[in-house]
């Protein structure tokens, strides 16, 4: 059985603020730690589960945060930034199962640790009128693979994102939100431990259980940048129509193309 990974940091337990999060902020080398720490958790609980081989992609800014020397030698990682398909790089037909593990609540969520999605220039996105942050966007790609999200991990809003959109998902909340830079964390221990108990009863579920996220064609994705400006360079992809200031679609019905859109708006904007 093969799982592939992709791994977020904002929703890691004891990360809270931006700086935890960036390169040369503050308490950074301590977040890649608990990073590092939760992947292994969920690689763990996978072997358990009866994984044969396991890909783990860093999906988080530079895409340069977990520690390799400290990854559990059964997996293989993908490192390093820009990446055709970003958060999802390494994902094919291939896979039986996929883990999002240390993901946030999509751009916009109340209360919500480091709400956003991709970008902290977008204000939402949406598939076929439905608002999705990286959770939806992710598993649709990962659908479009025939391969199932079974299992994802973050604030207890994230978790209830995950569930609404993708039904039955083993989810493990490992953090209460207070506000956007406040939570009730649980510990490290505590956490790995249920990490492991869910990505082992994630695949032990019968197949018929283990449902793709699958959005039918033909696919319409619907930006909102926060600025104007946005979209003053998003508008140069071919086919896209902008229908005000801040607000952009294109549809086709490939979806796997109106990710590598997606993926190509977000670049120009910035």
């Amino acid at each position: 059985m093969k799982v592939y990974i992709s791994c977020d940091m904002e929703g890691i337990s004891g990360v809270v603020a931006g700086k935890q999060t960036e390169m040369n902020g503050e308490e950074y080398q301590r977040a890649q730690k608990l990073m590092t720490g939760e992947v292994n958790a969920a690689i763990e609980g996978a072997l358990a589960g009866g994984a044969s081989e396991i890909l783990v992609n860093d999906s988080h800014g530079s895409m340069r945060n977990i520690l390799i020397e400290d990854l559990n030698p059964s997996a293989q990682l993908i490192s390093g930034s820009p990446k055709p398909l970003s958060m999802m790089q390494g994902i094919d037909e291939s896979f039986d199962a996929a883990f999002f593990i240390g993901y946030h609540a999509q751009a916009g969520t109340a209360h919500s640790v480091l709400d956003h999605t991709y970008s902290g220039i977008v204000y939402q996105v949406s598939l076929n009128g439905r608002p999705v942050g990286e959770t939806g966007l992710n598993a649709a790609l990962a659908g479009y693979f025939g391969v199932p999200v079974v299992l994802v991990t973050g604030d207890k809003l994230l978790v209830e994102e995950a569930t609404a959109l993708l039904g039955a998902v083993e989810g493990v909340a490992v953090k209460e939100s207070y506000g956007r830079y406040a939570a009730r964390c649980l510990v490290p221990e505590a956490v790995h431990e249920l990490i492991r108990q869910a990505a082992q009863s994630a695949l032990s579920k019968a197949k018929e259980e283990r449902k793709p996220f699958v959005v039918k064609p033909p696919v319409t994705l619907a930006v909102d940048f926060t600025s104007s400006a946005h979209l003053d360079m998003a508008e140069l992809i071919p086919g896209s129509r902008r229908t005000s200031g801040r607000h952009i679609e294109y549809t086709h019905d490939d979806l796997l193309t109106v990710f590598k859109v997606w993926r190509a708006m977000l670049t120009l904007a910035r």
